[in-house]
């Protein structure tokens, strides 16, 4: 074993970790592969929501309310990851977070299909949020690391995969809704696999105090923390500028992100005069431009470093929306949508590795950059529906465009701690 220098130049020493090319590429997998579960659980529940709707008579509005289960249950899961990670390690604290959202989906099924309950499946939509919500923080947490001992920029990947999944799941949501298949067993099976895949996957992952896994190895003062210590130090995050300043730009690219999935199509409808299928096509190319961002944005987040990238990807995002608004012509739209998923790919990934950045308080920092990224997916769709009905839903992108400005200003915020500032 050897002991690697800490990246944040911090005098205390980080615990040592395996260096062996297999243990890392073990590592590195096993992220890739929790990313991808993650993925797929959210889209199998999204592609079967208008079976489900059907199935319990709901309208739209209490189809709202039982999604509103899944967003409380994300926000509680990254209030308390941080103390999970703590409390029980990474290894253990990611199965169960896992456990509990392959149970949720699992439960899901049942109250759509066996007991048709819209209360039921509220409370399995938490539960399925509490998982997803604590998981997403532990495993960029591992991300962070896995990244930082390997020595090459591999969060953007990660959520590439993350995208992939969500692909898989959308693909096989849709097969079987096509060939009928119940909710119930489409739901359970899924859940099943993610369980299995997760108990595989977290075999690789190893054990690191500065991780939280002190929970599972020797205390080195013999005793454990307090909880109650534990929670103000995870409190004491919020009052980091930097951890702030990151959330800043986790905040304006998601809400750029988030913010497309529900009203780009939309947007070209009532804007360009597109049918919904060619809105739908508008909608692809968005989506596919982010998940390129994120493939290639490792290599060229080593080349050139966070702040030149971050950077490059407001202007691309700014130059995306304003041809997207402005566009005179149609194809002028799908280049807007090009750029403007292009500018919007990084912002989440970069965000995650800032916060972590060889921090003894890795798990606290990314919940608290998590959360405001999960804010803004939750406050933009509704903030952009209100504001389009009273101006139009293309002059209500220009919101989108001033947190784009606001992100790429703040970009130094998320400079490596090794890299000088570029003038």
């Amino acid at each position: 074993m050897t002991q690697p220098a800490n990246a944040s130049g911090a005098n205390a020493p980080r615990p040592a970790v395996p260096t062996d090319g297999r243990v890392l590429l073990g590592w590195r997998n096993a992220v890739f592969v929790l990313f991808f579960v993650s993925g797929l659980s959210l889209a199998t529940w999204f592609s079967r929501v208008p079976v489900i709707r059907d199935g319990l008579q709901l309208d739209t509005a209490q189809v709202g309310l039982v999604i509103f289960g899944l967003s409380g249950g994300s926000v509680l899961g990254l209030l308390v990851a941080a103390w999970l990670l703590a409390r029980f390690g990474a290894r253990r604290a990611m199965l169960l977070g896992m456990s509990v959202t392959a149970a949720g989906l699992a439960l899901v099924g049942v109250g759509s299909s066996l007991l048709p309950s819209a209360p039921f499946v509220f409370i399995a939509l938490a539960l399925v949020g509490l998982g997803m919500g604590s998981v997403d923080v532990m495993m960029n947490v591992e991300g962070a690391a896995a990244e930082r001992e390997i020595g090459k920029t591999l969060m953007p990947l990660m959520h590439a995969c993350f995208s992939l999944g969500t692909v898989v799941g959308a693909l096989v949501g849709s097969g079987a809704s096509f060939v009928g298949l119940s909710v119930f067993w489409h739901l359970s099976g899924t859940a099943l696999l993610v369980l299995a895949t997760t108990v595989a996957a977290v075999r690789f992952i190893p054990t690191r105090a500065d991780l939280g896994d002190d929970a599972v190895l020797p205390h080195p003062a013999g005793v454990a923390v307090p909880w109650r210590a534990r929670l103000r130090e995870n409190l004491a995050v919020w009052k980091d500028s930097t951890v702030l300043l990151i959330g800043v730009i986790v905040f304006g690219m998601t809400f750029a992100e988030g913010s497309a999935n529900d009203w780009l199509a939309i947007a070209a409808v009532d804007g360009h005069g597109f049918s919904n299928s060619a809105a739908a096509i508008v909608f692809g190319v968005f989506v596919t431009a982010m998940t390129l961002g994120r493939v290639l944005g490792g290599p060229v987040l080593d080349r050139f470093g966070r702040v030149p990238v971050l950077r490059a990807c407001a202007a691309l995002g700014i130059v995306g929306l304003l041809v997207f608004i402005l566009a005179p012509t149609g194809w002028l739209v799908f280049v807007g949508a090009a750029l403007w998923g292009l500018g919007a790919s990084l912002g989440f990934p970069v965000g995650m590795s800032a916060a972590a950045d060889g921090s003894k308080s890795a798990a606290a920092r990314v919940s608290a950059v998590a959360m405001i990224g999960y804010f803004a997916f939750l406050v933009g769709p509704p903030v952009l529906g209100l504001l389009g009905e009273a101006v139009g839903i293309l002059n209500a992108l220009y919101v989108i465009l001033a947190l784009m400005v606001l992100a790429g200003i703040v970009a130094p915020a998320a400079r490596e701690s090794s890299r000088p500032e570029a003038r």
